[in-house]
């Protein structure tokens, strides 16, 4: 994209005696419920603020892998990631990203380590970030089982 991009939101406090934090996100036609996150008083039942970032963060990774790896024609079959977010008193200190792939057919390692490297340097999120975003990716054979 070679031109700036505007992304809108609409964020309404909705608060109450049940959850005095919760709040609706309006994004791309639907309503999310969020709080703040459980360990400061929020539903855990509602996404939290530091929730979004560390799934903004995997969804742009994941976007931009699955559009690495289809320009070579790699044929992806799944993709999962579990990530974390670390924080201390008052920012995020890491997000570790643990992608597991499979594809259609063997892919040596070294070629999906370079997609993982490409999406990397591609993410505008990780790009906007201060805090160190690692990479930890898992792999799957064709048959679905993990394999290092």
């Amino acid at each position: 994209m070679s031109r700036p991009s505007r992304h809108n939101v609409s964020v309404r406090w909705t608060g109450g005696k049940g959850d005095l934090r919760a709040h609706e996100i309006d994004l791309a036609g639907q309503t999310l419920s969020g709080s703040c996150a459980a360990a400061w008083g929020g539903d855990p039942e509602k996404a939290d603020p530091e929730e979004m970032l560390v799934a903004a963060l995997s969804a742009c990774h994941m976007l931009w892998f699955l559009d690495f790896a289809r320009r070579k024609r790699l044929r992806v079959v799944s993709y999962e990631d579990r990530p974390y977010g670390e924080m201390d008193a008052r920012r995020f200190t890491e997000v570790v990203l643990r992608p597991c792939v499979a594809f259609e057919t063997q892919v040596p390692r070294d070629v999906v380590e370079r997609l993982h490297d490409q999406a990397h340097e591609a993410c505008f999120i990780a790009n906007s970030v201060t805090c160190e975003v690692k990479v930890e990716p898992t792999r799957l054979s064709t048959s679905g089982t993990r394999f290092a």
